[in-house]
């Protein structure tokens, strides 16, 4: 029954969706639906091959990763006086910095000041990975101090990397509930510090796999081996996807509704 009810409400939410695209005038034969403009991002890790395919863009001078549009540099890299923050710091691509629960507040706010000098807005997106119960502590600090630095980042979530575990039968995997702990552990403190969360990162595929226990429809331990495909990072399959993605939704409709009565209130 508890399952039915659920399907019943997400299936109530997919209508509303389809009602405000038909609104909007977003139907089948509309040229939107038929294409889409595609992003490409990575790890900044292998320096040969980034700095093979650098271009100096002749119109500004410029130069580019032509990689992918966005690069991001990981916990092992993030050396204040490294080679690759050292190449970061020298492309216009926007930038990513993945941050665990072992980033130091004033070692992050001087890597900002490396890679952003002229604290460009849209230049740093931060992705924080570090478990649900890290998140509410770490976080805070992190949040504060970029803030009293006056710098301009958006603020990411990752819930997936903080959370792989390895299954009884020694695959890799990672529990749907601890991935959504984290994701509402990012936008709870968030909400208590007054800053904004930007985005969620999450690794997932339209495929029903069976990489990742947990969810709606119950993935368990003796489950991941009948569709388990994927060759390094277990993935959301699109049952999980879609539950995530409407409770993310729910919370934002949520904020927006309680930020507007805010506003009518004079607040």
């Amino acid at each position: 029954m508890k399952l039915l009810i659920r399907y019943h409400e997400l299936a109530n939410r997919v209508d509303e969706a389809l009602g405000f695209m038909a609104a909007a005038g977003l139907t089948v034969d509309h040229p939107i639906m038929t294409s889409t403009d595609f992003w490409t991002s990575h790890e900044c890790l292998l320096l040969p091959y980034e700095q093979a395919l650098t271009r100096k863009d002749s119109t500004s001078g410029l130069y580019y990763d032509c990689s992918a549009h966005m690069l991001w540099v990981g916990e092992r890299t993030r050396q204040l006086d490294g080679a690759h923050v050292e190449f970061l710091r020298g492309i216009a691509n926007p930038l990513g910095i993945k941050v665990s629960n072992k980033m130091d507040p004033n070692e992050l706010v001087k890597l900002i000041e490396i890679l952003n000098p002229n604290n460009k807005a849209g230049r740093i997106t931060i992705i924080c990975r570090m478990g649900a119960e890290n998140m509410r502590v770490k976080l805070p600090h992190l949040i504060r101090a970029v803030r009293r630095s006056g710098q301009i980042v958006t603020w990411v979530c990752d819930p997936m990397h903080g959370n792989t575990i390895k299954a009884p039968c020694g695959l890799k995997t990672r529990p749907f509930d601890a991935i959504l702990a984290e994701v509402r552990a990012f936008f709870d403190v968030h909400e208590q510090e007054g800053s904004h969360p930007g985005g969620v990162h999450l690794e997932m595929t339209g495929q029903n796999v069976t990489e990742c226990i947990g969810g709606s429809r119950t993935v368990t331990f003796d489950d991941l081996g009948s569709r388990y495909h994927t060759h390094c990072d277990p993935r959301l399959n699109a049952s999980q996807s879609l539950e995530l993605s409407f409770i993310i939704a729910d919370r934002l409709r949520k904020r927006r509704i309680g930020t507007q009565r805010l506003l009518s209130m004079g607040v």
